[in-house]
C-alpha cells in the first residue's frame, strides 16, 4: 500500500494494488491510515523505549497508559494482576493509581525478574503496594500461587503483557480468566504484533502467531467474555480509531 500526502491540496492518496482514491487529509478516515502507519513507524523505532514512570523505564505509548488509567479508575479494583514485568515501570504507574485511588495493590509476574530491575522495584517508594512473582506465569504453580494472594470478593483486573505468542497468550488467557471479576477486565497487550510483520525488526510468522489470534480462540469457548473497547469518559471527538498498541485486547468479563 501507498500513502501520497500532499499537504497543498489537502489530500491523502491510497494506492493498494491496482485500486487508487483520494481522501480529504483532514479526515476521520486520513486519520486512522495514518495513524495505523505511524504505529508501526513508531514500534520500529522504539518510540514506546523512551517513557518512564516515577523513575522507572514503562515501555508503553503514552495513549495506552491514559487509556488504562481510566478503565483502572472506572473498575476501582482490589488487585491488578499483571503478566510482564521488564523494567518495572507498569508496576509502578498501576502502584500510583491506587494510592491515589486509596485503593488497591498489584502483583507482577515475570519468568525473569533481572537482579538490576529487582533492585529498583523493590526499593521504589510504592513497592508496599508490590508483590514480585518471578515464575512461568501459565504455570499451574504459579496460578495457584496467585490464587493464594486473593482474598474471597476482591474485584480483579488482569494485564497480559510477557511473552506475545499466539500460545502463551492461549494459555494465560485460559490460566487467569478464572479471577477477572464482573464488570472488569481482563486486558491482552500488543495484539499490534499482527500489523508488524513486513516492519525491519519483524518476523513473517506474527501475521498468525500474535496475541489477537489468541483472543479469538479464547472467545469460541468463552462466552461470559466481550471484546469490547472501554467507553471514554471524556471525548469532543468524532474519532473511531484508537491509538493503541492493544487492538481487539479489552476483554470485559459480563
Amino acid at each position: 500500500m501507498q500513502l501520497l500526502i500532499d499537504t497543498d491540496t489537502q489530500k491523502l492518496t491510497v494506492t493498494d494494488g491496482a485500486a487508487s482514491r483520494t481522501l480529504p487529509l483532514y479526515s476521520i478516515e486520513a486519520f486512522a491510515l495514518l495513524s495505523r502507519q505511524w504505529l508501526k513507524v513508531g514500534w520500529d523505532q522504539k518510540y514506546p523505549h523512551q517513557f518512564s514512570w516515577f523513575g522507572r523505564p514503562v515501555i508503553q505509548i503514552p495513549e495506552d497508559l491514559i487509556r488504562l488509567q481510566e478503565v483502572i479508575y472506572a473498575v476501582q479494583p482490589d488487585v491488578i494482576i499483571e503478566a510482564g514485568v521488564a523494567h518495572g515501570g507498569s508496576l509502578i504507574f498501576y502502584a500510583s493509581l491506587c494510592k491515589a485511588m486509596e485503593r488497591g495493590r498489584v502483583i507482577g509476574i515475570d519468568i525473569e525478574i533481572r537482579p538490576h530491575n529487582r533492585r529498583a522495584i523493590e526499593s521504589h517508594a510504592l513497592f508496599a503496594l508490590i508483590t514480585l512473582l518471578e515464575a512461568d506465569s501459565a504455570a499451574p504453580s504459579t496460578v495457584e500461587q496467585v490464587r493464594s494472594l486473593l482474598k474471597p470478593n476482591e474485584k480483579v483486573l488482569i494485564i497480559l503483557d510477557s511473552n506475545h505468542s499466539r500460545d502463551h497468550v492461549l494459555a494465560e488467557l485460559e490460566a487467569y480468566n478464572q479471577f477477572v471479576t464482573s464488570g472488569s477486565y481482563l486486558i491482552v497487550a500488543d495484539g499490534i504484533t499482527y500489523d508488524l510483520y513486513d516492519v525491519p525488526r519483524g518476523s513473517p510468522q506474527w501475521q498468525w502467531d500474535n496475541p489477537i489470534n489468541a483472543v479469538k480462540t479464547f472467545l469460541e469457548s468463552h462466552s461470559e467474555f466481550v471484546a469490547e473497547t472501554p467507553r471514554k469518559p471524556f471525548t469532543e471527538s468524532a474519532l473511531t480509531t484508537d491509538i493503541s498498541y492493544f487492538p481487539s485486547g479489552w476483554l470485559r468479563r459480563k
